[in-house]
Protein backbone atom coordinates (compact mmCIF):
# COMPACT_ATOMS: atom_id res chain seq x y z
CA UNK A 1 0.00 0.00 0.00
CA UNK A 2 2.70 2.38 0.83
CA UNK A 3 4.59 1.79 -2.25
CA UNK A 4 1.13 2.29 -4.38
CA UNK A 5 0.16 5.76 -2.12
CA UNK A 6 4.01 6.40 -2.87
CA UNK A 7 3.85 6.13 -6.84
CA UNK A 8 0.64 8.02 -7.01
CA UNK A 9 1.63 11.11 -5.05
CA UNK A 10 5.10 10.87 -7.60
CA UNK A 11 2.53 10.84 -10.34
CA UNK A 12 0.39 13.81 -9.21
CA UNK A 13 3.48 15.66 -8.54
CA UNK A 14 4.60 15.39 -11.73
CA UNK A 15 1.26 16.44 -13.48
CA UNK A 16 1.37 19.45 -15.52
CA UNK A 17 -0.78 21.25 -12.90
CA UNK A 18 1.90 22.94 -10.30
CA UNK A 19 1.04 23.05 -6.54
CA UNK A 20 0.37 26.63 -6.68
CA UNK A 21 -2.19 26.29 -9.70
CA UNK A 22 -4.49 24.82 -7.22
CA UNK A 23 -7.05 27.01 -5.49
CA UNK A 24 -7.26 24.42 -1.87
CA UNK A 25 -8.36 26.00 0.86
CA UNK A 26 -9.24 23.99 4.11
CA UNK A 27 -11.94 26.85 4.41
CA UNK A 28 -14.69 24.53 3.14
CA UNK A 29 -14.36 21.83 5.86
CA UNK A 30 -13.36 24.41 8.55
CA UNK A 31 -16.34 26.33 7.50
CA UNK A 32 -18.52 22.95 7.30
CA UNK A 33 -17.92 21.97 10.87
CA UNK A 34 -18.13 25.29 12.66
CA UNK A 35 -22.08 25.17 11.07
CA UNK A 36 -22.20 21.81 11.87
CA UNK A 37 -24.92 21.62 14.59
CA UNK A 38 -23.60 17.95 16.39
CA UNK A 39 -20.40 16.51 16.24
CA UNK A 40 -22.03 13.31 14.57
CA UNK A 41 -23.45 15.60 11.42
CA UNK A 42 -19.18 16.65 11.15
CA UNK A 43 -18.47 13.79 8.35
CA UNK A 44 -21.00 15.98 5.77
CA UNK A 45 -17.87 18.78 5.55
CA UNK A 46 -15.22 15.38 4.59
CA UNK A 47 -14.55 16.15 1.39
CA UNK A 48 -15.82 20.05 0.54
CA UNK A 49 -12.43 21.61 0.40
CA UNK A 50 -11.52 19.01 -2.14
CA UNK A 51 -14.59 19.14 -4.13
CA UNK A 52 -14.06 23.21 -3.91
CA UNK A 53 -10.67 22.68 -5.37
CA UNK A 54 -11.50 20.73 -8.04
CA UNK A 55 -14.80 23.39 -9.30
CA UNK A 56 -12.47 25.87 -9.04
CA UNK A 57 -9.28 25.25 -10.40
CA UNK A 58 -8.55 25.23 -13.82
CA UNK A 59 -9.10 21.49 -15.34
CA UNK A 60 -10.77 20.46 -12.19
CA UNK A 61 -12.44 17.62 -13.38
CA UNK A 62 -9.12 16.12 -14.93
CA UNK A 63 -7.54 13.00 -13.15
CA UNK A 64 -4.43 15.15 -11.84
CA UNK A 65 -6.11 17.98 -10.22
CA UNK A 66 -8.45 15.48 -9.04
CA UNK A 67 -5.83 13.46 -7.67
CA UNK A 68 -4.27 16.38 -6.04
CA UNK A 69 -6.73 18.54 -4.54
CA UNK A 70 -8.09 14.91 -2.92
CA UNK A 71 -4.60 14.70 -1.49
CA UNK A 72 -4.43 18.36 -0.57
CA UNK A 73 -7.19 17.26 1.76
CA UNK A 74 -6.00 14.04 3.08
CA UNK A 75 -2.99 15.70 4.17
CA UNK A 76 -5.33 18.30 5.74
CA UNK A 77 -7.56 15.42 7.92
CA UNK A 78 -3.78 13.67 8.46
CA UNK A 79 -2.69 16.18 10.22
CA UNK A 80 -5.32 17.29 12.30
CA UNK A 81 -5.36 13.42 13.36
CA UNK A 82 -1.94 13.24 14.20
CA UNK A 83 -2.60 16.41 16.74
CA UNK A 84 -5.49 14.86 17.99
CA UNK A 85 -3.81 11.42 18.80
CA UNK A 86 -0.65 13.13 20.37
CA UNK A 87 -3.12 15.08 22.30
CA UNK A 88 -5.21 12.16 23.48
CA UNK A 89 -1.93 10.38 24.02
CA UNK A 90 -1.40 12.93 26.48
CA UNK A 91 -4.48 12.94 28.01
CA UNK A 92 -4.13 9.36 28.78
CA UNK A 93 -0.87 9.39 29.84
CA UNK A 94 -1.67 8.29 33.65
CA UNK A 95 -3.90 5.71 32.20
CA UNK A 96 -1.63 2.55 30.68
CA UNK A 97 -4.49 0.45 29.73
CA UNK A 98 -6.56 2.93 27.78
CA UNK A 99 -3.17 4.53 26.43
CA UNK A 100 -2.24 0.61 25.81
CA UNK A 101 -6.02 0.14 23.57
CA UNK A 102 -5.78 3.66 22.21
CA UNK A 103 -2.51 2.35 20.22
CA UNK A 104 -3.79 -1.02 19.49
CA UNK A 105 -6.94 0.82 18.04
CA UNK A 106 -5.00 2.98 15.98
CA UNK A 107 -3.00 0.34 14.49
CA UNK A 108 -5.90 -1.63 13.95
CA UNK A 109 -7.55 1.17 11.99
CA UNK A 110 -4.10 1.81 9.72
CA UNK A 111 -4.30 -1.52 9.14
CA UNK A 112 -8.08 -1.13 8.27
CA UNK A 113 -7.99 2.31 5.96
CA UNK A 114 -5.19 0.48 4.12
CA UNK A 115 -7.35 -2.50 3.02
CA UNK A 116 -10.02 -0.67 2.37
CA UNK A 117 -8.60 1.58 -0.07
CA UNK A 118 -6.47 -1.04 -1.63
CA UNK A 119 -10.54 -2.86 -2.51
CA UNK A 120 -11.34 0.67 -3.43
CA UNK A 121 -8.29 1.14 -6.03
CA UNK A 122 -8.45 -2.12 -7.51
CA UNK A 123 -11.59 -2.11 -8.51
CA UNK A 124 -10.99 0.07 -11.29
CA UNK A 125 -8.64 -2.72 -13.04
CA UNK A 126 -5.50 -0.23 -13.33
CA UNK A 127 -7.74 2.42 -14.68
CA UNK A 128 -6.70 5.76 -14.23
CA UNK A 129 -9.61 6.77 -11.94
CA UNK A 130 -8.00 4.20 -9.88
CA UNK A 131 -5.81 6.85 -8.57
CA UNK A 132 -8.60 9.19 -7.47
CA UNK A 133 -10.86 6.70 -6.07
CA UNK A 134 -7.64 5.34 -3.80
CA UNK A 135 -7.04 9.43 -2.40
CA UNK A 136 -10.63 9.62 -1.97
CA UNK A 137 -10.87 6.62 0.22
CA UNK A 138 -7.56 7.99 2.48
CA UNK A 139 -9.29 11.33 2.36
CA UNK A 140 -12.17 9.73 3.65
CA UNK A 141 -10.98 7.44 6.32
CA UNK A 142 -8.66 9.62 7.90
CA UNK A 143 -11.30 12.48 8.10
CA UNK A 144 -13.84 9.61 9.87
CA UNK A 145 -10.74 8.48 12.46
CA UNK A 146 -10.07 11.83 12.89
CA UNK A 147 -13.54 13.09 14.21
CA UNK A 148 -14.00 9.90 15.91
CA UNK A 149 -10.87 10.75 17.90
CA UNK A 150 -11.81 14.40 17.98
CA UNK A 151 -14.72 13.23 20.00
CA UNK A 152 -12.93 11.31 22.67
CA UNK A 153 -10.73 14.72 23.47
CA UNK A 154 -11.51 16.06 26.96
Amino acid sequence: MKNLVFSLLIAFAAAPTHAQDLLFYPDPVLDCMDDAPETAMRDICIGTAANYCMVNTPGGSSTPVMGACLDRERAFWDARLNDVYARLLTQHAETPAVLDNLRTMQRAWITYRDARCDYEFVQWNGGTGGGPALLACLMRTTAEQTLLLEEQLR
